[in-house]
């Protein structure tokens, strides 16, 4: 059935392909295909480059000869240039994924069906990547047989911790739901060494501890506390952490070609649409109607149909536009900057969703949330510097 969907949605399945992408887990919470940080595209996916790229020009110009002569101001205007593309991806990651919690949150204050609202989320997605296939402004996706039931795996995972955490961030204030989500490098660590069979050294263990402890102070003096909205963000936590280790545990099954990270991002979101569709339609198809006049009708009507339906567009538009985004964006820079980047991108979101929704926060929560926060950074640093190691080794 997802064969067929696939290929009604504009990705061609074949029955055999030759490798050509693999997926991997580039950061906790997040799949990539292999970055392209520190190494040509042609080597990411372990190809020669072809004959004629090879050839070496026998004419050049005037201005061609200086810029040769000069190598080092070619290579610093090359770097400049790299930076700001850079920082400009991650500045609109920041805005699109703030734009998307507002929207968000506003959508479920005002039509409390998270599951719903997440498979409506996830048809704009499908809706935009399947324009974009049929206009022929992007490659359409050509996906092998096995690598689409590879991907079916991770798209799972992926709708899971969707909806996951819409349910999350419907029950309980944004800036918690956020606290309790920095939370996953934990069920990553376990998750790698049970079905990876790999282990850390102990300081990446140890940089857990406060990540621990800030979650759990934090979780105890939240005003806007439910065991919905805490086990909803854990269980978003897990099924991201197993997507990561699906990943990895499928890099060597072909993927089709033009699978780059945008095109990656579609074929997962065409799959999770059809996975989720039954789940929405079961839980909250028959409360659609009922929710709805209760929001646009009558004298208690909070919103009008109008802007409620533009909103429910707009949170669709925010999620997947910064998840193509963060692609682009961390397929190009260093761990590192990864770990700081992300770390900030949350609290800024944290900051705004107290802001806008005027959310009261403890002492005990701003201090339990800070040590979280700065618990995951740790983490990452700790990782990049002591790497993952086969338990056998």
């Amino acid at each position: 059935m997802a064969f067929a969907f696939a290929a009604a949605s504009g990705v061609s399945v074949r029955a055999r392909a030759p490798a050509s992408t693999s997926v991997v887990a580039a950061r906790p919470g997040a799949f990539a295909v292999t970055p392209r940080y520190g190494r040509s595209v042609l080597a990411s996916v372990g190809c020669k480059a072809p004959l004629q790229s090879r050839r070496v020009a026998v004419t050049a110009t005037p201005s061609s000869l200086r810029m040769a002569a000069s190598p080092g101001a070619a290579s610093e205007g090359s770097s400049t240039a790299q930076t700001l593309k850079v920082s400009a991806l991650i500045g609109m990651w920041y805005l699109l994924n703030i734009g998307y919690n507002i929207t968000n949150k506003r959508v479920l204050n005002w039509l409390p069906l998270p599951w719903f609202v997440s498979w409506a989320q996830l048809v704009f997605g499908l809706v935009y990547c399947v324009t974009l296939w049929a206009i022929k402004l992007r490659k359409r996706p050509i996906v092998p047989q096995e690598g689409l039931k590879a991907l079916s795996v991770v798209a799972l995972c992926h709708t899971i911790g969707h909806v996951s955490t819409v349910c999350s961030l419907g029950a309980v204030a944004v800036s918690f739901s956020h606290v309790v989500k920095s939370a996953e490098p934990l069920f990553q660590v376990a998750a790698s060494a049970v079905f990876l069979k790999s282990v850390f050294a102990l300081p990446v263990y140890l940089s857990l501890l406060p990540v621990i402890g800030g979650v759990i102070m934090a979780s105890v003096s939240e005003l806007s506390f439910t065991w919905m909205g805490f086990l909803s963000a854990m269980t978003s936590n897990v099924a991201f952490a197993a997507r990561n280790i699906f990943s990895k545990l499928s890099m060597n099954t072909p993927k089709g070609e033009n699978m780059g990270a945008v095109n990656l991002f579609g074929v997962l979101t065409v799959l999770s649409t059809l996975m989720l569709a039954p789940f929405a339609l079961l839980i909250d198809g028959w409360k659609i109607k009922a929710g709805w006049l209760a929001a646009t009708a009558g004298a208690g009507a909070a919103v009008t149909p109008l802007t409620l339906f533009g909103y429910i567009v707009a949170s669709g538009f925010f999620f997947h536009s910064y998840q193509e985004v963060a692609f682009l964006a961390l397929s190009n820079i260093h761990p590192i900057t990864h770990a700081v980047a992300n770390t900030t991108k949350r609290v800024i979101i944290m900051a705004v969703s107290i802001l806008v929704f005027k959310n009261p926060l403890t002492q005990n929560g701003l201090i339990g949330s800070t040590i979280a926060l700065l618990g995951v950074l740790l983490y990452s640093f700790a990782k990049n510097r002591y790497p993952e190691k086969k338990a056998t080794e």
